[in-house]
């Protein structure tokens, strides 16, 4: 562990520096289109992100995450379309960091300048209270590092010092571009267990990662984007239900009646490891089915698929880089070298 990045699960409570409309905090993109000479980076791009809830933010490398998080802040200018922060295009806000806290590239800070002169800075360009410094360092667990230069801190303090820093206004909307990167273990439980305390208070909070099992840890809701294009605007659990890895495994000693029994009921069943494996229909249906027919079971139970494989399923057409399937030798000689000896 790094110095500075010390356990810190604690939340802090502060009072807030500004008054908010309690239904307001969203963010709407409408026909969001970006494109740079022949390329189309966003593509008529519409969802909304609304408070109250964790919205991850996904898409393979090159979907045009990036472009639309600038098109939001106004950093780049949409080619069509319009997006709104609380109602109104950012640079239109009349107090823009009280209404949405920001963290794009936690390395955009003056190496020279300490934490804590690094938060004066923003604080006094923002109008916020010097309370507000200590409360933020003490949330994100840098107090005792707070006057030592930013230049020095490692990828997980920096990433502590940008969250610091787009706190520091109260706002009541959240933007953070991988923020859990150069975290250590217990960094990252804390970051998870922040934003989803910001969240449970009515804040919005918007995040992207490339860590799908972080983020089935951490969001209630998803937005997937692909070649610029939505492909998915859904719960964790909607996401992962509709994946063909989902599934319900069967154990019966009875399975060669139950299976067209069940396929009547238009299931897709398929035999895999001793079991019957069964799309389309839920474990409550089948049991029904079998007791119906006084068919005996021995074991029903639902697999859900993990975010990553319901992700990488619904964005295999849009990938823009894929890697070849390594063949035995290259497989065989990696574990070799790993010291497992295990063949294919």
């Amino acid at each position: 562990m790094h110095p500075g990045e010390m356990s810190h699960g604690q939340v802090v409570q502060w009072p807030s520096t500004s008054k908010h409309e309690p239904n307001a905090s969203t963010i709407e993109l409408r026909n969001l289109t970006k494109r740079y000479g022949d390329t189309v980076a966003v593509d008529d791009l519409s969802f909304t992100i609304s408070p109250g809830r964790v919205t991850g933010f996904l898409g393979p490398n090159g979907a045009g995450k990036s472009t639309t998080m600038r098109m939001i802040l106004g950093l780049d200018a949409p080619s069509s379309g319009e997006v709104t922060v609380n109602g109104r295009a950012y640079g239109k806000l009349p107090a823009p960091m009280h209404e949405i806290g920001v963290l794009l590239d936690p390395k955009a800070i003056h190496g020279g300048r300490t934490a804590y002169n690094h938060l004066r800075w923003i604080a006094e360009a923002g109008g916020f209270p010097r309370a507000r410094i200590d409360a933020v360092l003490d949330l994100v667990g840098l107090t005792d590092v707070a006057g030592r230069k930013a230049g020095g801190f490692s990828l997980g303090m920096s990433q502590r010092l940008g969250i610091a820093t787009a706190l520091l206004g109260d706002p009541r909307i959240l933007l953070f571009d991988e923020p859990v990167n150069g975290l250590d273990p217990e960094g990252i439980r804390w970051i998870r267990s922040l934003l989803q305390q910001l969240a449970a208070e009515g804040r919005t909070i918007f995040v992207s990662s490339h860590l799908m099992s972080e983020m089935e840890e951490t969001a209630d809701h998803i937005v997937v984007i692909g070649r610029g294009r939505l492909i998915a605007d859904t719960s964790i659990a909607e996401l992962t239900q509709r994946s063909s890895s989902s599934h319900v495994r069967v154990v019966s000693p009875q399975a060669v009646e139950l299976a067209p029994l069940l396929e009547r009921a238009g299931a897709t069943v398929t035999v895999g490891d001793g079991a019957l494996i069964v799309t389309g229909i839920e474990a409550a249906v089948i049991g029904r089915l079998a007791a119906q027919q006084q068919i005996e079971v021995h074991e029903l139970s639902t697999r859900r698929a993990s975010l990553e494989a319901a992700f990488m399923e619904l964005t295999q057409d849009s990938l823009d880089y894929q890697g070849g399937t390594p063949n035995a030798t290259v497989t065989e000689t990696a574990r070799a070298l790993a010291g497992t000896g295990t063949r294919s």
